[in-house]
């Protein structure tokens, strides 16, 4: 092997520069050339490829987004997509892709493994929401991102004496809205896994006033309901103000936390030793502070494990 490609696919995570960083730098250390394949599957289909060297990847580490850019790419779902792809690939004499991305982004690594083209999935999304991991790259900044707003807008709930709905991101996972709510004391977290009780909501908010509580904080996964929704749906059975706030993707953009920079440093340099190592279809990932790598097929599609005991003790601390 000499020489191993990159791409980030999907929708950013803060984090992803610091993975891309570790795989040109451990690629370079190993005497190994690395490419950046821009705008993800999209660009290597149309071979928008580039070696990079180590000041390539200087300062970027601190930096949001994607420095390789990511794009949808409909096309590289079809044999014909594919194989282009690999023919860019062979063309530039690439051995083997590391791809920076979600569940989707792995789709498209596991069909070039399957055609003989080694890849490593490394798992990056703001959602959290990949199996055999027990974080993906992103969640603790959008997490810690969320939860600055949160704390913001509870200074506005409580002088305004209001009820404010803030809505999240989190279309099939609430960990986003799990993790906020927790952390930021939210009175109520409606999230995509848990049905919610509308009348136990009522008894919840019901309850507060009557020991003097003046606002409160409801947040909402958007998978559940848009909190415009909700909102019109708690004005049907609580007369109380209330205010919404979409926070949107300003969930996914900012300067990664260090934890997000130390955790995407790890998995592309794992990343890396799995493909010298001759092995190829795997996505690595962290359990107890350990990386670890799974077979890709038992990654795609396997729902993440929700955390039941932190969704029970969000609902008994907010009492």
């Amino acid at each position: 092997m000499k020489r191993i490609g990159v791409l980030t696919s999907g929708g950013d995570a803060p984090g992803m520069n610091a993975a891309i960083r570790a795989v040109v730098r451990k690629s370079i250390y190993n005497g190994l050339e690395a490419y950046g394949i821009y705008q993800g599957y999209s660009g290597l289909i149309n071979g928008n490829i580039k070696q990079l060297e180590l000041g390539s990847v200087g300062d970027i580490i601190h930096r949001g987004g994607t420095m390789l850019r990511s794009a949808r790419c409909d096309e590289f779902k079809t044999k014909e997509g594919q194989q282009k792809g690999i023919e860019q690939l062979k063309k530039f004499g690439i051995d083997a892709l590391v791809v920076i991305g979600g569940d989707g982004s792995f789709m498209g690594a596991k069909a070039l493994t399957e055609q003989g083209f080694p890849c490593i999935g490394v798992p990056a999304t703001i959602d959290n929401d990949i199996s055999g991991t027990q974080f993906t790259i992103g969640f603790d900044t959008a997490l810690n991102t969320v939860l600055d707003s949160i704390d913001r807008i509870r200074d506005t709930a409580t002088s305004h004496e209001r009820t404010f709905i803030i809505e999240v991101m989190g279309r099939d996972a609430g960990d986003i809205a799990l993790w906020a709510g927790l952390a930021g004391g939210a009175e109520t977290i409606l999230v995509p896994e848990e049905k919610y009780d509308m009348d136990n909501i009522v008894e919840r908010l019901q309850s507060g006033q009557k020991r003097g509580k003046k606002h409160s904080i409801i947040i909402v996964a958007e998978g559940v309901m848009s909190a415009t929704d909700f909102a019109k749906e708690l004005k049907n059975s609580i007369d109380i103000e209330t205010r919404v706030s979409v926070l949107g993707h300003i969930q996914r953009g900012g300067t990664p936390t260090g934890f997000d920079r130390v955790l995407a440093s790890r998995l592309g340099a794992r990343a890396v030793e799995l493909l010298m190592d001759g092995k190829g279809g795997r996505t690595v990932g962290i359990e107890k502070d350990k990386i670890i790598d799974n077979d890709i097929i038992s990654v795609i599609g396997q729902p993440r494990t929700f955390s039941a005991d932190m969704y029970d003790l969000s609902q008994i601390l907010s009492i």
